[in-house]
């Protein structure tokens, strides 16, 4: 398995126009990519503005194939001017 992390800081005013999508995302991903298992979106009322994500592929392809979707794209350009900063981070799974 691949897991991927991501942290969102999103510019003031704007979390209300980028959660909705943040989750239709989140759905199509899980729904309609068989490599996606898991799409977490997460806040904290302690951290407005701030969005963390917790995805879980079958493997590196699974994500590099998630990159690839019309949906993500259609995120990606729709988001963008919204996003303060954002840190991806990516995790294989360890089996003993």
């Amino acid at each position: 398995m691949f897991a991927v992390v991501v942290t969102f800081k999103i510019k003031a005013g704007q979390m209300d126009r980028f959660m909705p999508l943040m989750l239709e995302n989140a759905r199509a991903s899980v729904a309609d990519e068989p490599e996606c298992h898991q799409f977490d979106v997460c806040t904290d009322a302690d951290q407005p503005g701030t969005v963390f994500l917790y995805e879980v592929y079958s493997g590196l392809a699974g994500f590099d194939a998630h990159r690839q979707t019309p949906h993500y794209k259609r995120f990606d350009s729709a988001v963008g001017a919204m996003i303060e900063d954002k840190d991806v981070r990516t995790f294989a799974t360890v089996h003993q």
